[in-house]
């Protein structure tokens, strides 16, 4: 006999004021950003939705629950990505303001205003061709290998993983070269959700700025320009919006996850901190970051058009509700209801799921693949300098990010010479 179906919860306005047993969980500071996952068993305890805190004064709630972080990011009925009336209770000096407050692109709007920033975003990344692509992240990659390599020593992420995607985008883009400086400390310094973090996205948008103003006036045969052109007509501030977004949430993660893979594939179980006798590939170090420790780890955020009721919690209008990719990530799976979501290996959220998932999935992953492989081909021998216990991972609520990955291998001017003939 089969069981009748379990009825869902209603989700009706609570009747009073929201209270809560449980004191908000720090997702920042440098015990977030070295132990993560100890923070998110804490929430678990709270039930599928926990309290949490991202910056001083600044509280939120965090989805950790695989399904119920499903629910949230499909459901356009029930939540808003317009931030607005949240932030009106922020103040303005808020290091978290530049990741969260709102503008007008793709991240922050929906319905017909969202389509219309998300056609033109779409439409302008399918012009990066994959054979394309891929060659000029290998000419990049050794480029920079080649200016480290002669040492026998190096940081993979300074000198390597930080570098190369900037060196792609700023090129796609048009981005000129003595800019690319700026625009890297720009999207770190806003990501870090520190006390800079307001100067650094604006500095960012400067050298947007500059760049839209260059190429209404002379167009060129860059990224940048069909954006411009194309027929969604965005003003100039929207355009800078939009390059602004593409770039904050493509430089910084491409490097986290390029950064992370590299350290699964030297420190995982029978590596020795080495890449000597190393099976992991580097699809399957990126497979491992994605589910594990995704390189947007916390963020989705969205905001209750009304009082409701979600997954048992009681919600207000306009309140803060984030997703933790990482906490729902690492959640048993059998406990996902829905066998859509979970078959096959991108049953992970870390590109994020409903109608504002990752435009950027398949470039990202051919980025962050080549790189891997161009570096372990060329240095075969590379092996981590210190213990994997004394990295420093850069602290933020929304990403995790080794700070450094300092490494020694063979010089490259030392192997000997192939043999003619």
């Amino acid at each position: 006999m089969t069981p009748p179906p379990v009825p869902r919860t209603p989700r009706t306005a609570p009747s009073g004021p929201v209270t809560s047993p449980y004191e908000p969980v720090e997702l920042y500071g440098p015990g977030f950003a070295a132990d993560p996952h100890s923070r998110y068993h804490r929430l678990r305890s709270q039930g599928p939705v926990g309290r949490i805190r991202i910056a001083p004064g600044v509280d939120a709630l965090l989805v950790t629950d695989y399904q119920a972080a499903i629910d949230l990011l499909r459901d356009t009925d029930t939540f808003t990505k317009d931030p607005r009336a949240w932030q009106a209770g922020v103040p303005a000096n808020s290091p978290v303001l530049p990741v969260l407050g709102h503008r007008p692109t793709a991240l922050f709007t929906d319905g017909a205003v969202h389509a219309r920033y998300r056609e033109a975003i779409n439409d302008t990344l399918a012009l990066l061709e994959p054979h394309v692509l891929r060659a000029d992240v290998a000419r990049a990659a050794q480029e920079l290998i080649g200016a480290f390599s002669a040492a026998g020593t190096g940081d993979l992420i300074a000198q390597y993983a930080r570098r190369l995607p900037l060196h792609v985008f700023t090129t796609c883009f048009g981005v000129a070269r003595q800019d690319r400086e700026r625009l890297l400390g720009g999207v770190m310094g806003m990501m870090e959700s520190a006390e800079n973090a307001a100067a650094a996205y604006a500095d960012l948008v400067g050298v947007i700025t500059d760049l839209v103003a260059r190429r209404r006036a002379e167009p060129a045969r860059d990224l940048t320009s069909y954006l411009l052109a194309h027929p969604a007509a965005l003003d100039d501030d929207e355009a800078v919006r939009q390059i602004t977004l593409i770039m904050s949430a493509g430089h910084d993660p491409t490097t986290n996850l390029i950064g992370i893979a590299l350290l699964r594939m030297l420190s995982g179980p029978g590596h020795a901190h080495s890449l000597r006798g190393g099976a992991m590939t580097a699809q399957e170090a990126i497979d491992e970051v994605l589910w594990r420790d995704p390189p947007i780890a916390n963020l989705g955020a969205h905001y209750p058009r009304h009082d409701t009721e979600f997954h048992g919690v009681q919600l207000r209008a306009g309140q803060l509700v984030l997703v933790s990719f990482a906490a729902a990530n690492t959640q048993s799976l059998p406990a996902v209801s829905d066998p859509a979501v979970r078959s096959g290996d991108g049953a992970h959220l870390a590109w994020s799921t409903g109608p504002h998932r990752c435009p950027a999935k398949q470039p990202a992953l051919l980025m962050a693949a080549t790189a891997i492989e161009q570096l372990t081909s060329q240095l075969c021998d590379l092996e981590l300098s210190v213990d994997p216990a004394e990295l420093v991972w850069r602290p933020g609520p929304f990403h995790r990010a080794p700070a450094h990955l300092p490494v020694r291998f063979t010089p490259l001017g030392a192997h000997p010479a192939p043999a003619a003939g």
